[in-house]
């Protein structure tokens, strides 16, 4: 079926597509001013054939009464005197106009060093990792990161110097002042603020007005950007706009305010003030947005115009969410990979090892229709399907010969062949590494435990490698771009705090666990319940299992990260990227490629029992992952959505093996037979010029 999937409107330029007689959409409908500093941020748009186009930029702006407010080409209003005027925007001789009030300026509400002027050092990045909110400060004035202390923070500014960063008394003899905004005084990150601008004057009234922490008035609670989602042609804009809302339900607008971040530059960029562009690039980027400690993310996707897209033939549900990504972008899939390359990348993919040139003929021979998925069965059943997997995850959970003794080395690496030979589902896999006690030298994951050793250790790795959430900025302060703080933290990583380990002669541990007890917050000092990410506190039945009661929540079927976060790591080893990126950063704010795949593949995971070799034959019977590396003409720009299939660097030992197999010639380990193979060799710290060269397990932390 042939499907036309973009309108000739797409290769139109914005002005061409816009009747005189229809005047431009615009948000909000009516401009409310409060203070001296708002603004509102207004959009002027049009639509034509259903399809939305950006016009903020291309229309003229003009208010009744410039007394009242003004109004700059870009549609930002700002207030300057208190009454009531008429904003109208005309775009293509048609005038839309509507209403502006404006209040609070001849006796403006106070303002609030938590509501008002954190967001204005965080604009500034006067409280980023690079300036002010470095561990140690800068010049001897620290403030934390992002303004998750904004008590500490006040203190710095208020008490700190003698009280001389600010001076209520005299305004402008505040050195927070003058550094910010001109050059009287020196500062070595530069001019952050203008003398004449909004952010400035509130500053300076802040401190007119005794510099206070905090006053009765609105607070963020939530964000929302609009538009939410945006379809751009090649080289379009979208100016982008901020709500931020209150417990109550008030909202105003914070674009001036907010940050803006691109997750994919190659195909949108975003600037200060909240303008996205496209670049001729097709795919889809995420806008992030940041305010307060809240975020929210738009959706630019860039499709490829006059694309007619022939869609091939579906070999299971994953082919489906594939083309209809693809169809949606405008991006044509490559061919079938012949024959000989398939056997090649399955080869390599599953168990590491090249085929045999009897193996490659036998394959290329065969007429069966089916002889594709009966070769991925026949090369799930090998020995080297074990050694090479065990390998992987040794990797991930960092079983690394340099912290452990060889016989420790040796038990963990035969427990993790044992799991891949038996096929042992994968949430029996991780219940077992969340709950193991006993000696690391017997084949269990024990040694998990003696690599990894405050509970703070476990609940980053825990987290990062089952859950695909980075929660390592958590420790300190409110993670930037996600929901999670210190709280989160403290909450998870009091699931070990009962590990106990029992030092032995001879180099080996005894794992145990006691009663444990919940951590404190480091800020308030008050104790935090034992939780999972955004789930309510665990009642423990037995002080002794707090391990299980992680293993429990972690591994049920309604768990929202488990199964979506394994499944991407899968995905991304077989297809060279994951659907989301990195493996194990899973937030709101950095979306999947495509999220109706990630949420079949993880019903899908969970559905056949986290079984690992059904879901790999899953992954290999589909057309996808069978399409050739070479491109067409319309995906030869993409990247992201599997148009055609990724070229991989092979491992190190994958890459020894298969040079050794092709030239008969065997590497010789120290200590190992001839003959051995790279990926059956546990010490990953085994000297080797190849690996010194080209980097082996040891230096190697993705699946």
């Amino acid at each position: 079926m042939r499907t036309v999937i973009l309108l000739t409107v797409l290769s139109l330029t914005a002005g061409g597509m816009v009747s005189a007689a229809e005047p431009p959409v615009v948000r909000p409908s009516r401009v409310e001013l409060h203070s001296p500093e708002d603004s509102v941020q207004v959009l002027a748009e049009t639509v034509t054939g259903g399809r939305t186009v950006d016009r903020t930029r291309d229309a003229r702006w003009a208010v009744d009464d410039n007394k009242i407010a003004r109004v700059d080409p870009a549609g930002l209003v700002t207030p300057l005197s208190n009454g009531k005027t008429i904003l109208k925007i005309t775009l293509d001789g048609a005038t839309r106009s509507i209403d502006v009030v404006v209040d609070g300026v001849a006796q403006p509400r106070p303002l609030s060093f938590q509501q008002d002027v954190i967001p204005i050092l965080t604009k500034a990045r006067c409280n980023s990792g690079g300036c002010h909110g470095k561990a140690e400060g800068q010049n001897g004035f620290k403030l934390s990161v992002f303004g998750f202390d904004p008590d500490a923070d006040h203190a710095a500014l208020t008490k700190e110097k003698r009280g001389g960063r600010v001076s209520p008394a005299m305004p402008d003899n505040s050195l927070l002042l003058p550094k910010g905004g001109s050059s009287t005084v020196p500062h070595g990150g530069g001019r952050k603020l203008q003398p004449d601008g909004r952010r400035f004057r509130r500053l300076r009234r802040w401190v007119a007005e005794g510099a206070r922490f905090d006053v009765p008035g609105r607070v963020c609670t939530s964000i929302r950007v609009d538009p939410p989602q945006r379809l751009l042609g090649a080289r379009q804009s979208q100016q982008m706009r901020v709500i931020a809302s209150d417990a109550e339900g008030n909202s105003w607008c914070v674009t001036a305010e907010a940050e803006f971040e691109s997750n994919n530059d190659v195909i949108a960029t975003v600037n200060r003030r909240g303008l996205v562009l496209s670049t001729e690039v097709p795919g889809e980027a995420a806008i992030l947005v940041r305010y307060m400690g809240q975020v929210a993310v738009s959706r630019i996707t860039r499709p490829q115009p006059g694309v007619v897209f022939q869609r091939p033939p579906e070999h299971n549900f994953i082919d489906k969410h594939v083309w209809d990504r693809l169809a949606e972008l405008g991006i044509a899939p490559s061919p079938l990979a012949d024959d000989a390359t398939f056997l090649r990348r399955a080869h390599l993919d599953t168990i590491g090892t090249l085929p045999t040139v009897a193996e490659a003929r036998a394959f290329l021979a065969d007429k069966n229709p089916e002889k594709r998925n009966r070769a991925v069965a026949r090369l799930l059943d090998r020995k080297e399907y074990a050694f090479y997997w065990a390998m992987k995850w040794a990797d991930v959970l960092r079983v690394d010969n340099a912290q452990l003794k060889p016989q420790v080395t040796v038990a963990i690496t035969r427990w993790l062949r044992r799991q891949m030979a038996e096929n042992v589902p994968f949430d029996r896999f991780a219940r077992e590494i969340l709950t193991v006690r006993g000696n690391t030298r017997s084949e269990t994951p024990a040694a998990v435990y003696t690599v990894l050793k405050s509970p703070g250790d476990l609940a980053r790795s825990v987290s990062q490698l089952f859950l695909g959430v980075r929660i390592e900025c958590a420790q300190c302060h409110h993670h930037p771009f996600e929901k999670w703080g210190q709280k989160d933290y403290f909450a998870l990583a009091g699931f070990f705090t009962g590990v106990k380990r029992d030092g032995k002669a001879g180099g080996w541990q005894k794992i145990t666990d006691g009663p444990g007890s919940d951590l404190k917050h480091p800020r308030s000092g008050q104790l935090v319940p034992t939780a999972g990410l955004g789930s309510a506190p665990i009642t423990l039945e037995d002080p002794l299992d707090r391990r299980r009661a992680l293993s429990e929540w972690m591994t049920a079927p309604e768990n929202p990260f488990f199964a979506r976060t394994i499944v991407n790591r899968l995905w991304a080893h077989y297809f060279g990227r994951g659907l989301v990126e990195p493996i194990d950063d899973h937030r709101a704010t950095n979306p999947a490629s495509n999220e109706k795949l990630l949420d079949a593949l993880a019903a899908e995971f969970r559905r056949q029992k986290y079984d690992l070799k059904a879901f790999t034959r899953t992954l290999l019977a589909s057309r996808t992952y069978q399409l050739s590396s070479s491109t067409v003409p319309d995906n030869e720009l993409d990247d992201q959505n599997f148009s055609h299939a990724t070229k991989k660097a092979l491992p190190a030992e994958v890459l020894l093996d298969a040079i050794c197999q092709a030239t008969g010639i065997p590497e010789q380990f120290n200590g190992w037979p001839t003959g051995s193979r790279a990926i059956e060799i546990w010490d990953n710290r085994l000297p080797s010029y190849f690996f010194v060269i080209l980097g082996s397990t040891a230096t190697q932390q993705r699946l």
